[in-house]
């Protein structure tokens, strides 16, 4: 899982296992070590009707409805947009980068642009 944030911005990228270990367990953590303090980041999902996000202690945490995972799951639907507050959230399925990287890209969703006509 990776996260973006710019200004009251937050992107949140999923791989394939990282949603369906969403699905599966309703909730997915990654923790980032400071060494004196850990950042942790997180996905719920909630019986809710809309993206929402908090920031209690050290934890960043996206609520993400329950509701809407078995389509994101299961359809080429790239992902969700939401506000809470002043922040808005953006939450993706994480594609191929269309250029080399040295990124293990294994898990990742095939990015839909690689077939396209130039």
């Amino acid at each position: 899982m990776k996260i973006r944030i710019k200004g009251n911005f937050i992107r949140y990228r999923l791989t394939r296992p990282e949603v369906e270990g969403l699905s599966a367990n309703s909730t997915l953590s990654e923790t980032v070590d400071f060494g004196n303090r850990k950042l942790i980041y997180s996905i719920t999902c909630t019986g809710g009707d809309a993206l929402s996000a908090t920031f209690i202690g050290d934890e960043i945490n996206l609520r993400f409805p329950e509701a809407w995972l078995s389509e994101w799951q299961s359809t080429d639907k790239v992902g969700y947009k939401g506000t809470s507050g002043a922040l808005s959230i953006l939450l993706e399925k994480d594609f191929n980068c269309l250029d080399n990287v040295e990124e293990d890209q294994r898990d990742h969703y095939p990015n839909p642009l690689l077939n396209q006509p130039k």
